[in-house]
C-alpha cells in the first residue's frame, strides 16, 4: 500500500464505558465497519489491500482497533474487560457514527465480535464473519489458553521457538501484553438458540487450510439467514487473497459471490 493509505489518520470515540478508542476511515458511499483479529489492528486492513480495494469500489471502509489494540485505550484493570466489552463498544462506534444504512464485516477475533453484536440486536445490511467456525463462537469461554500462556511468560521462552516468535511479533506491533491477555476474559459464548435469531444475511468465509473449517459450515447453517463460503489458504492468508474481496464485494452487493472458484453453500 502507499505512504498516502498507512497515513489515514486516527479518530476517536468513547466505548461503552467512556473508555477512548480509535478508529479510521477511508473512501466514501455506504459505510462498511470492519473488525480486525487478535493481536492485530486496524492496520492490518490496511496494510492488506483489503480496505484500500474496498474504498474503491464505493464504500465508505470504517476500521476500529479493539479495546486493548492498536491506538485504543489498553487499561491494565481487569474491570475495563467485562463479559461482552469487544460487542459493547461496536455498538458504541456505531451510535457514535449514528449509522443506519451499513454492512459490518470482521475476521478471525473480529468475525467473533461480528456476531456478538448481530446477537445484541444490531441490524447491518449484510454481515461477513471470516475466519470463525461454530465451535469457537459457540464455546469461547476459555479459549486462548496458548495466547495466555506466551503473553504471561514473555522471555521465557527457547530462541527459535514457535513461542518466541510469537513474542517477538507482539513486541515489534507494539502490543500491550498485559491488556491483550486482559481482552481474553472479555469472551462470551453465543449458543446456537442465539444463532439463530440473527436474520441479518451473514456470510461465513474460511480458508481451506484454516482449522475453524471444520465447522464454518455449522456456523451459517446455525445462523437465522447464513451462507458458508470456504477459500483457499489458511487462517492466516484467506484474508489476503483476491478471492476473499470478490467474495465479500459480491455478497455486500446483494448477490451471492463475485467470484466463480470458491464454492458457496446456502445454510439449510
Amino acid at each position: 500500500m502507499s505512504s498516502e493509505v498507512t497515513e489515514i489518520p486516527l479518530c476517536y470515540f468513547p466505548g461503552a464505558d467512556g473508555e477512548r478508542l480509535a478508529y479510521r476511515e477511508l473512501g466514501e458511499g455506504r459505510p462498511l465497519i470492519l473488525i480486525h483479529g487478535y493481536l492485530s489492528s486496524s492496520m492490518s486492513m490496511i496494510d492488506s489491500g483489503l480496505a484500500g480495494r474496498m474504498a474503491g469500489r464505493g464504500y465508505r471502509v470504517i476500521l476500529p482497533d479493539l479495546r486493548g489494540h492498536g491506538a485504543s485505550a489498553r487499561p491494565h484493570e481487569a474491570a475495563a474487560y467485562p463479559p461482552d466489552v469487544l460487542a459493547d463498544d461496536g455498538l458504541a462506534l456505531i451510535g457514535h457514527l449514528g449509522l443506519s444504512g451499513y454492512d459490518l464485516g470482521g475476521y478471525s477475533l473480529g468475525g467473533r465480535t461480528v456476531i456478538r453484536i448481530l446477537a445484541r440486536g444490531a441490524a447491518p445490511g449484510r454481515a461477513i464473519a471470516g475466519g470463525q467456525g461454530l465451535e469457537a463462537v459457540a464455546h469461547t469461554v476459555g479459549r486462548g489458553g496458548q495466547f495466555r500462556r506466551i503473553l504471561t511468560n514473555f522471555g521465557t521462552f527457547e530462541p527459535g521457538s514457535p513461542e518466541q516468535a510469537m513474542e517477538n511479533w507482539v513486541k515489534a506491533s507494539g502490543g500491550d501484553p498485559v491488556a491483550l491477555n486482559l481482552v481474553l476474559d472479555s469472551f462470551v459464548d453465543t449458543p446456537v438458540e442465539a444463532l439463530a435469531r440473527i436474520q441479518v444475511p451473514t456470510l461465513v468465509l474460511t480458508g481451506a487450510e484454516d482449522g475453524h473449517n471444520a465447522t464454518a459450515e455449522a456456523l451459517a447453517s446455525a445462523l437465522g439467514n447464513g451462507q458458508y463460503l470456504e477459500l483457499p489458504g489458511d487462517h492466516g492468508t484467506a484474508i489476503t487473497t483476491p478471492q476473499f474481496e470478490a467474495a465479500m464485494a459480491g455478497f455486500l452487493q446483494g448477490g451471492g459471490t463475485a467470484s466463480p472458484e470458491p464454492r458457496v453453500h446456502p445454510a439449510d
